[in-house]
Parts: C-alpha cells; sequence; structure tokens
C-alpha cells in the first residue's frame, strides 16, 4: 500500500512538472499571445506589444536582428530564459531600442511591474546586408548590423532637415500629429496621424517631415543597412 502510494505520488509530481515545462517552453515571438503581426513581407516583421498592468509575457524568442519604438510610459522588467528576474526600467514614449540576436537569439519573458499598459512597436529584421550603406539619413538614435534608427522630435510649425533614405525604411508615428512630408522639387503630402501608425517604403526617398500640429510630434524612421 505505501508503495503504490509512493508510485502514485511520484507519478502526480512528473505529470506537474511536464506540465509546467511545457507550459515554459519558449515560442516564436510571432506566436506570444501579447505579441500582435502587424506587417510580414520579405525584409520585415512589424509587431504591436501590448501588455496590461501585472502581466507578463510568456517566454518567446527573437532570432533575428531587432529593433523597435515605446508608445506609452510603462516600467517593465525582463527575464531571460534559465536566468533571474533582472530590475525593473522605465521606457518613455520614444525610447527606441535595438538588438542583435541573429548570431546569439534572445529568448526571454517580459513582466509589466508598473501601473500602466506597456505599449511597443518591435521589429524583426529578417536579413541581415551583404553590402551594408554608409550613409546616415540624419542623427542616429540606435543601430545593429541590420538598420539605422532616426529619431525626430518636430514642434508645432517646423520641420526636420531634408534628408534621404538610400534603402527601405519604417516609418513610425509616436505621437498623434498632423505630418507633412514634402520632397525637394516641392510635391507634399500631410497625413493625420495616430500614436503606432506606420507605413512601410520600399523604395528611395529624400523628403522633410513638417509637424502641422498644435503640439510637439515625434516620429521614429527605420531604416535597413
Amino acid at each position: 500500500m505505501v508503495l503504490r502510494l509512493f508510485f502514485r505520488t511520484a507519478l502526480c509530481v512528473l505529470f506537474s512538472l511536464a506540465v509546467a515545462a511545457a507550459q515554459e517552453a519558449p515560442v516564436p515571438v510571432v506566436q506570444e499571445p501579447y505579441h500582435h503581426v502587424q506587417l510580414k513581407n520579405d525584409d520585415i516583421v512589424v509587431i504591436h506589444a501590448v501588455l496590461p498592468p501585472g502581466e507578463r509575457t510568456a517566454y518567446h524568442i527573437h532570432s533575428c536582428d531587432r529593433t523597435g519604438v515605446q508608445l506609452a510610459d510603462s516600467t517593465t522588467t525582463g527575464q531571460r530564459f534559465g536566468e533571474a528576474e533582472g530590475p525593473p526600467k522605465a521606457a518613455a514614449p520614444g525610447d527606441v531600442f535595438s538588438d542583435t540576436c541573429t548570431d546569439k537569439p534572445l529568448t526571454h519573458r517580459v513582466h509589466n511591474v508598473g501601473n500602466t499598459t506597456m505599449d511597443v512597436i518591435d521589429i524583426e529584421l529578417l536579413h541581415r546586408p551583404e553590402h551594408p550603406s554608409t550613409s546616415a539619413a540624419g542623427p542616429v538614435a540606435a543601430e545593429n548590423p541590420s538598420v539605422r534608427v532616426y529619431r525626430w522630435v518636430i514642434a508645432p510649425g517646423t520641420a526636420t532637415a531634408m534628408h534621404t533614405h538610400a534603402r527601405p525604411y519604417l516609418i513610425v508615428a509616436v505621437s498623434p500629429m498632423q505630418l507633412r512630408m514634402t520632397a525637394p522639387d516641392g510635391q507634399s503630402r500631410t497625413e493625420q496621424l495616430k500614436s503606432g501608425d506606420f507605413h512601410w517604403v520600399n523604395v528611395g526617398v529624400t523628403h522633410e517631415l513638417a509637424n502641422q500640429s498644435s503640439t510637439e510630434g515625434q516620429i521614429v524612421e527605420f531604416e535597413l543597412k
């Protein structure tokens, strides 16, 4: 009887461990429930990651170089698979990041320890360039072997310098604004943007970005190398 009870208890423990292991098994980032794919093409995957206060993501894998921008104030911790949870880190709208993951995939989870929702545009860069460009379109806010990031903070009624993107790029609105894009020949286009709006541009472009709103605006451009 004692032996039977021992084996039954052991089986229950093993079953519980197996279930826990299955629940903790890392998944590709595109399969993580709080990460929502917004765009996928041959070059990038654009993911909108939204994590309410108190919630944790599942362990997930970033297997490509990545970059992104914060859309809201938040306080989170990161925890690499098999390691202890890291310290809290505060983020503000417009904060940009980049990681080099192609050589060594990043497997981690994120815990929202603050009282506001984490809101992030995450960009997975599907391949590194064989011949990286050497010219930058403006002041570089972040970069890795696959991308350069330009962050423009534009006061009302002002514009960035005219600048050229020699490679495809993604433009993301961090804050709501009325944005006018003007080419060297004077042709322009105006768009009313919301926070998190983005647009993929697959051709070379020379333009300036003007803020026609009454409040400061932020735009981030992610240009492939």
